[in-house]
């Protein structure tokens, strides 16, 4: 089964928060599928990624970038992995019915939003009842993250 960790925005954007999440998948040697909720999404993310900190650089693409192949990390809307990734993070309330064809999967969500929270206890249900490893974690003060669950 899948190993699910659900990272609860508290503090800060997903902008923020998603490179840090996104640099820790390539230093262990994984590819990223990054799911988000339609194709402007996945620009403005790019962009972000692109401009997040100045001495740093995740390789990315999307659509517009085209040859998902190359790509260690995946911004789409879509469900199908095109880059060979084994981690999955969904954002945007995104869902993908393949998830247990991934090593692990990274539900972030808004916990500003009373729609993401409902949306990420719904996900909860669907991937216990499924069998799935789960964990919880919590946006910091200082923008790390505390295991809660």
């Amino acid at each position: 089964m899948t190993d699910i960790a659900f990272y609860h925005l508290t503090k800060f954007s997903l902008e923020q928060a998603l490179p840090k999440l996104l640099e820790k998948t390539l230093q262990v040697g994984k590819r990223a599928h990054l799911q988000v909720s339609n194709e402007d999404r996945a620009e403005s993310l790019t962009d972000s990624l692109w401009t997040y900190q100045a001495d740093s650089w995740l390789p990315h693409g999307t659509k517009k970038d085209g040859k998902p192949e190359k790509q260690p990390i995946w911004i789409t809307p879509e469900n199908e992995v095109e880059n060979d990734a084994t981690f999955l993070f969904l954002t945007d309330g995104a869902d993908n019915p393949k998830v247990a064809d991934f090593e692990r999967c990274f539900v972030v969500f808004d916990g500003r939003s009373d729609a993401a929270v409902q949306k990420a206890r719904s996900q909860w249900k669907t991937y216990k009842d499924g069998g799935h490893s789960l964990t919880y974690w919590q946006q910091t003060d200082s923008g790390g993250w505390e295991k809660k669950a």
